[in-house]
């Protein structure tokens, strides 16, 4: 369903099994950041009203996942860590920087971005609402995993939506190819996406 061309290397469960503050820190602050993007796409698109609706409502979501994943970190007699760069989503941002774009095709960068981003969160999701040993995190992350989904499907519409006069499906299909040739840079940190 997600399409992506390169799966995660299951034995990435085991890595974060040894660091589950680590994990949860990170994935406090992926949520954190999914909320300030959703923000930005708002503010920056302004005449998109549907668009802006969306990412208000999505802004909201994604700081209730920020509030879930704290209380995990407290429940568990933790504390909120330091935030840690992230370095696939930086990498992955380069794919975006093409000067000379119009307007539109900027949008569609950063939607198509976005669905990246949400595409392999829910992978990563999926992998540990299987393999965790944790139960407690097992129904966490299937839980999230099913609201990334959304999220990935949602940013693809709008895409596709706005992007009339661009080969929106290429653009996509380029992605997915340049995801999948950093991410095999990855797969050795105990982070979302690292």
């Amino acid at each position: 369903m997600l399409g992506l061309k390169l799966p995660s290397d299951p034995r990435w469960v085991n890595i974060v099994e040894k660091n589950i503050e680590l994990i949860l820190t990170d994935h406090a602050y992926c949520e954190q950041k999914a909320a300030s993007n959703a923000m930005s796409l708002a503010i920056r698109y302004p005449k998109y009203s549907e668009l802006v609706t969306a990412m208000i409502q999505l802004a909201q979501e994604e700081l209730q996942h920020f509030e879930m994943v704290h209380n995990k970190i407290l429940e568990r007699g933790l504390v909120l860590g330091p935030e840690q760069r992230d370095k696939y989503v930086n990498d992955l941002l380069t794919f975006t920087k093409v000067k000379g774009k119009s307007e539109k095709e900027a949008l569609v960068d950063r939607l198509l971005f976005s669905a990246m981003i949400e595409a392999r969160s829910c992978e990563r999701f999926r992998l540990l609402s299987l393999e965790i040993a944790d139960e407690d995190l097992r129904a966490f992350y299937h839980e999230l995993m099913v609201s990334e989904a959304n999220h990935y499907t949602m940013f693809l519409a709008f895409a596709r939506k706005y992007g009339e006069g661009i080969d929106v499906e290429k653009r996509w299909q380029d992605f997915l190819t340049y995801e999948s040739n950093i991410l095999k840079n990855y797969n050795e940190s105990g982070t979302i996406h690292g």
